[in-house]
């Protein structure tokens, strides 16, 4: 499958509830969901009652479109998660949380995961001090991630950094903001998540 290129305030109108996939915009009076909360679509505003597999399936599919991947990209995913030692579902939020777009977003070098992964795609970053431009690469646990030094000055990232200032970083990333430099300290637990996931219901859904 093809990556979604329509309009993604129809994604977060389709679960119900804000997934953050347009910055700052999601924020404002402008979000789709604060002014039609009800989902896309001729029949949208008259929602059936889900099976136990329809709140499994929408479940799988809000986490998938919190962090932009795809559907083949989710499986293989999951089955890292099932083959790692621990709880399959915390396994699969933390691999999700590793991929490097997400690093980027997470640290305020974006101002959203689609623009985290644009920026690392054309890339803006270095890890451990080479370049890399793929945004599903996993960070491991010591990795140091910073912009590159032609890409600091740009008034891309000036903005950037001006939207985000104050934004709250995760405890399992060490960021330096003066010199646009990150450490991985220790990937992510459940605890350090704050995404309204619940990953049971992902876990019964391919469980069947």
């Amino acid at each position: 499958m093809a990556r979604y290129t329509g309009a993604v305030c129809r994604l977060c109108r389709r679960e119900g509830q804000k997934l953050f996939l347009k910055g700052e915009r999601c924020y404002t009076d402008k979000c789709a969901v604060a002014r039609r909360s009800y989902a896309p679509g001729q029949h949208g505003q008259n929602r059936k009652k889900l099976s136990e597999y329809g709140i499994q399936l929408r479940e799988k599919q809000k986490a998938r479109r919190y962090y932009g991947v795809l559907e083949s990209q989710f499986e293989k995913y999951f089955e890292m998660a099932s083959k790692k030692k621990g709880i399959t579902g915390e396994n699969l939020l933390q691999i999700l949380e590793s991929r490097l777009d997400n690093v980027v977003y997470r640290l305020g070098l974006a101002t959203s995961r689609a623009e985290a992964r644009q920026l690392v795609r054309h890339g803006h970053f270095n890890v451990n001090g080479a370049r890399v431009n793929i945004p599903s690469y996993l960070v491991k646990e010591g990795d140091v991630i910073s912009v590159r030094e032609k890409s600091r000055n740009s008034e891309r990232f000036k903005s950037i950094l001006e939207t985000t200032e104050g934004k709250v970083v995760p405890k399992w990333l060490d960021m330096n903001r003066d010199a646009l430099e990150a450490k991985v300290v220790n990937l992510a637990t459940r605890e350090d998540i704050d995404l309204p996931i619940e990953e049971h219901l992902i876990v019964e859904l391919y469980s069947k």
